[in-house]
């Protein structure tokens, strides 16, 4: 009986440690988490890497940006100010999405420009095939029947070359 009392105080008391330890690991939330920053990061490329978002670049720059985008989250930045910050110092070719615009709007509008053109060009090409078969089907009236005149030269013409 006595060892089943020592097992179960044992077990409490590991069960206690554990809320004890994941209450410690909790973060400061005036302090900027590893998520808040990343989630920045993703909206811009790295500066040395073709290519690479922020958040899965290893290289050193990389780093030292994430490290500067806490560091500004921590004083109050917002991710507006951020990003537009790096846009001021880089570029835009540090953003992951191009803004939507002046001369970078053609990005996003010339895709459904060419969709719509190209349901326009195909229901033009439907259209006309579908127009060119019901003339096709229409069977000869007699006003487009050859004469007699001309089937009789047709048919002298064809015995000549024979």
């Amino acid at each position: 009986m006595l060892r089943k009392i020592l097992i179960s105080l044992l077990i409490l008391m590991t069960a206690g440690l554990a809320v004890l330890t994941v209450h410690a690991q909790e973060t400061n939330p005036d302090f900027p988490s590893d998520n808040d920053v990343n989630t920045i990061a993703k909206q811009l490329y790295c500066p040395v890497c073709p290519n690479t978002p922020l958040d899965v670049c290893e290289t050193q720059a990389c780093k030292d940006w994430r490290a500067q985008i806490k560091s500004q989250l921590a004083a109050g930045w917002t991710e507006e100010e951020i990003i537009d910050y790096f846009v001021e110092q880089y570029g835009e070719r540090v953003l992951a999405e191009p803004r939507r615009s002046g001369f970078t709007s053609l990005v996003w509008l010339l895709p459904v420009i060419a969709a719509l053109l190209g349901v326009v060009i195909v229901w033009q090409i439907l259209s006309t095939w579908r127009t060119a078969h019901a003339e096709a089907a229409v069977p000869l009236t007699t006003e487009q029947q050859i004469s007699q005149e001309i089937l009789a030269q047709i048919e002298n013409e064809l015995r000549e070359i024979d």
